[in-house]
């Protein structure tokens, strides 16, 4: 998927017009519009903007990644969680580990 159409598909996914997204981000629907249909290319910090106002990544965006973050709680704990000393963040990773083989475990038993 392109840009325009990420932007296209995560709009009418939050059920916004193309002026709603505009206002969010401080402009005109006719611009929104010439993004999505890729006419123009937003600056950064535009495209931050929208990325923002949309809830995923600047990266997902632009296709630098396939992961579309919509929990911006998910990525606040993932900061934090690099912040921490190393022997912190090994411990972090256990518990992650543990929680998703017991539910995948949990899941291959259910079927």
């Amino acid at each position: 998927m392109t840009f325009g159409e990420k932007i296209i598909a995560l709009r009418k996914q939050l059920k916004w017009s193309q002026d709603d997204l505009a206002k969010k981000i401080g402009t005109s629907a006719p611009i929104i519009g010439r993004y999505e249909r890729e006419e123009i290319t937003p600056s950064i910090d535009v495209a931050a903007k929208i990325a923002d106002a949309l809830n995923v990544t600047v990266d997902y965006l632009i296709g630098q990644s396939d992961h579309m973050v919509m929990d911006k709680n998910l990525m606040r704990r993932m900061e934090d969680i690099e912040a921490l000393p190393n022997e912190e963040k090994d411990k972090v990773y256990y518990f992650i580990d543990m929680a998703l083989a017991y539910n995948k475990t949990k899941k291959a038993f259910a079927h």
